[in-house]
């Protein structure tokens, strides 16, 4: 009766779709889990409910994760729902576990080979081994190829169509890339270590080619839970399918609309072919978001319902459970510069009223990006953390770089531009300003450089002013040794550490993490989507990118972008991703049930804040004329002039108060005092019909007149 009891308590607080995944029979479960539903909640209340009322045992249980931290989560939850003795695990240390205990018997009594902690200084030496020669950030692109094709079950004879086939934008030419495959192979069997991919292999070959190793590892595992299955590469999933041995009590989650890493060989091919490789599979969708506004919720649908592809199939539209919060805040900026002060005035500003700096994010498409909100962070005094990756200036490739720029003081004529000086620099130490090379890595490295190129620009724009006597002054302009002693001083504030602060993280890092307030910076096209996406699969990759980023706000949620990356510089257009603007100036609301109907292209006045002079997209915002987060110079006296003025008129007409003007309006009315009809038609929700009805009346009470003078008496009557 205890341990019925028990098992029910587990069901307690549980909403219908998350009691379907947790009592779901024995087999095959597939759970569809939106960001925000509850998904480790669901399997761990699921693995808690079948242990406790006496269907497995804990000990047979073998619940797979991608990060240490996910699953050590996964343990604190299982000891609080009174469950102990499950394994849950990463792929890699539940395949290290099961090699080393069965190494000796595997290896005739040996030890486990040492295995490498990362992949970069043998592939450097097998490159050199074919005639390569490479920096750090070249051998880590070869590394991260040599990674995909392993995880990909590729070797090294099949690489060079594996990756055409794969559209693999390759660091170097395909076959070269395949010898260093095989020079490196060679290497780690020369030197007697292995990799973690090897390891991998090795727990699949210790099940499928030794049966006593495979009956024993079967007999300790029965029951298997992998979260984030979408993330799954194809080694991956051999490993789980040996571990399973044909049977077929499996539960995984994931959700395809967050497939992101597959350039790293992920695929989420297995969790769209679940129900057709496990038959008869129950499916359960979870698409109540706990986590964000319907705001940030509705926004995230409108985003994916536009996807297409192998994964848009399993999309979910998600509903927000919890209460309404403020719109999204979208901007457009003159250059990234200027968008970058924003963003770290409104974090300023959440921070002095009461939002912690760590329940606040600002996150981009590459890491180079971090450098702008880094310096406009520091200007205001809030602190930051990078996650996932170093600060800007303590980059390695930065550092050298800030070398090579003092080094060049000495030989660059000091009339050299200040932008031409800084190329030249670079340029000697190997950096090419026509096009980034390829590898991400390199790419990065390249980027990096490239926002040290941007900065020289910046203030090359900004000349020094000399003063020449009493009166008067001249501009000098900046030389390269003004900028390196400008980096040096910005590096200096930045390398203050910090215990606690606002985080900065590329979208990729971001996925499984989330903050009160999220801002999604740099939305342009060439940036979001990047430019190296060029199939449509890539595209739509990096649409996910933006949903995954959106999915990561409770409350607060602002996305913008610059118009140029500096000032004067090339126009940009926004994301294609960003939802398109209705006749009102509000984002446009794309249904998840089908394919969203394509917007029809019209011309939409671009209206700027009064106050701060953003662009403005959502409609309450183009109504007031300014950003919510402006100041208000609302005129209190004259707003409830409006108000009991609107409530006449709506009674004489026997209409609800909205209909004559909407609060929004109202509030507009208040703050721009219109003074002729141009002024008063140019507020959003005022037209030609509204102005020959109601300007009039509304033209005298902002010039002062009260409302008995405006409509004594006075019936209005709808004209058709």
């Amino acid at each position: 009766m205890a341990v019925h009891s028990a098992s029910e308590q587990v069901l307690a607080g549980l909403d219908p779709e998350q009691r379907s995944a947790v009592t779901a029979p024995a087999g095959p479960v597939c759970i569809l889990a939106g960001a925000g539903t509850g998904k480790t909640r669901a399997i761990t209340s699921r693995i808690a409910h079948r242990v406790l009322s006496g269907e497995i045992s804990p000990r047979h249980v073998l619940a797979v994760t991608f990060t240490a931290r996910a699953a050590a989560e996964m343990r604190s939850r299982l000891t609080v729902l009174g469950v102990g003795g499950v394994q849950a695990r990463t792929f890699h240390a539940a395949a290290l576990r099961q090699v080393r205990y069965f190494a000796p018997r595997l290896l005739s009594g040996r030890a486990m080979p040492e295995l490498l902690d990362s992949k970069v200084r043998l592939v450097t030496l097998a490159a050199a081994r074919v005639g390569l020669r490479t920096d750090r950030a070249a051998a880590r692109d070869l590394a991260g190829e040599i990674e995909w094709a392993k995880s990909s079950l590729v070797e090294p004879s099949d690489y060079v169509v594996s990756a055409a086939r794969a559209l693999r934008d390759t660091p170097h030419e395909p076959a070269k890339v395949a010898d260093v495959f095989t020079a490196y192979e060679q290497l780690k069997r020369s030197n007697g270590v292995i990799d973690f991919e090897d390891m991998l292999r090795a727990a699949v070959w210790g099940i499928e080619e030794h049966s006593d190793v495979g009956e024993q590892v079967r007999g300790q595992y029965r029951h298997f839970v992998v979260d984030e299955y979408q993330d799954v590469n194809p080694l991956q999933q051999r490993l789980l399918d040996a571990w399973l041995a044909g049977r077929n009590d499996l539960t995984v989650v994931g959700d395809a609309s967050q497939t992101i890493y597959s350039f790293t060989g992920a695929t989420s091919a297995y969790l769209v072919d679940f129900p057709r490789r496990h038959r008869g599979a129950t499916v359960v969708r979870l698409v109540r978001d706990y986590r964000s506004t319907p705001q940030v919720v509705g926004l995230a649908n409108a985003v994916i319902a536009q996807a297409r592809g192998t994964e848009a199939r399993l999309r979910l539209e998600l509903s927000g459970q919890r209460p309404p919060g403020p719109e999204p805040d979208l901007r457009i900026f003159t250059d990234e510069p200027a968008e970058a002060n924003a963003v770290a005035a409104r974090c300023r500003s959440l921070i002095d009223t009461g939002t912690p700096a760590k329940e606040i994010a600002v996150l981009f498409r590459v890491n180079a990006q971090s450098e702008a909100y880094e310096k406009a962070l520091t200007e205001v005094g809030v602190p930051y953390v990078v996650q996932g990756a170093e600060r800007f200036f303590e980059r390695t490739e930065v550092r050298q770089a800030m070398v090579a720029l003092r080094a060049a003081t000495r030989s660059i004529p000091g009339e050299t531009p200040l932008p031409a000086a800084v190329v030249e620099a670079l340029t000697a130490v190997g950096w090419a300003p026509d096009a980034p090379p390829a590898g991400g890595a390199a790419r990065e490295r390249w980027e990096a450089l490239s926002a040290l190129v941007q900065l020289a620009e910046e203030y090359a724009a900004t000349p020094e002013v000399v003063p020449i006597g009493e009166a008067a002054s001249v501009e000098r302009p900046v030389t390269l040794s003004d900028f390196t002693e400008e980096l040096a001083r910005r590096a200096a504030q930045q390398h203050v550490p910090t215990v606690d602060g606002v985080t900065l993280a590329s979208l990729h890092s971001a996925k499984g993490l989330e903050w009160d307030a999220v801002f999604l910076v740099g939305l342009a096209e060439g940036t979001l989507p990047t430019t190296y996406a060029k199939s449509v699969e890539q595209v739509e990759e990096e649409r996910r990118l933006l949903y995954v980023g959106i999915t990561r706000a409770r409350q607060w949620l602002w996305l913008s972008y610059a118009a140029a990356r500096s000032p004067g510089g090339r126009a940009r257009r926004p994301s294609r991703f960003l939802p398109q603007l209705d006749r009102s100036g509000g984002t446009e609301r794309a249904s998840g049930a089908g394919p969203a109907r394509r917007p029809e292209r019209r011309r939409t006045q671009i209206v700027s804040c009064r106050i701060c002079g953003a662009t403005l997209l959502a409609g309450p915002d183009r109504k007031l004329g300014r950003c919510p987060t402006c100041p208000s110079d609302i005129d209190d006296e004259l707003h409830e002039r409006l108000r009991e003025w609107r409530q006449r008129v709506a009674g004489a007409q026997k209409v609800p108060a909205y209909v004559v003007f909407t609060d929004a309006t109202l509030v507009a009315l208040a703050e721009r005092r219109p003074g002729r009809p141009e002024e008063l038609i140019a507020i959003a929700g005022i037209g030609p019909r509204k102005l020959g009805l109601y300007g009039e009346s509304v033209l005298a009470l902002v010039d002062g007149a009260g409302v008995d003078d405006v409509c004594p008496e006075k019936t209005f009557e709808i004209q058709s």
